[in-house]
């Protein structure tokens, strides 16, 4: 069995957090979407985000749930296949709402940019030159 991801992230508001994300392109599993969270596929078979009500995140922890807004904890970092890509992701996060906190980093190997989602959880995008490409 290959191994999964399920990247769990508490969202204020739910509908806000699935448009925003919709908006760059994402589908979301139906078997595992209630009013309580959203499954967000973002590779089929194996990386997914859980979009989770700020009440329903709280039943997993002991720990007061993170502003994201306020400080970050994590950062999501996602690969692209190029950086049209990657600026194409950024563009449409912007339009949808979310902002890009930082200019695009190119190191010539790799490039790469990012973005905040709506609720403060950043999202990184990279592209790297393949393997073969790099001697």
């Amino acid at each position: 069995m290959n191994k999964q991801i399920f990247v769990n992230l508490p969202v204020r508001d739910l509908d806000k957090s699935k448009a925003f994300f919709e908006a760059l392109g994402y589908g979301f599993n139906p078997q595992f979407t209630n009013e309580n969270g959203a499954c967000m596929v973002i590779a089929e078979g194996s990386i997914y985000a859980m979009l989770l009500t700020h009440d329903f995140f709280k039943t997993f922890i002991d720990k007061p749930v993170a502003q994201a807004q306020e400080a970050t904890g994590v950062l999501v970092c996602l690969s692209c296949e190029s950086r049209e890509e990657v600026d194409g992701l950024v563009a449409k996060a912007i339009a949808a709402g979310g902002r890009a906190p930082r200019a695009p980093q190119d190191h010539g190997f790799m490039y790469g940019h990012g973005f905040e989602d709506p609720d403060g959880h950043v999202w990184e995008l990279v592209w790297m030159v393949p393997g073969d490409q790099k001697r």
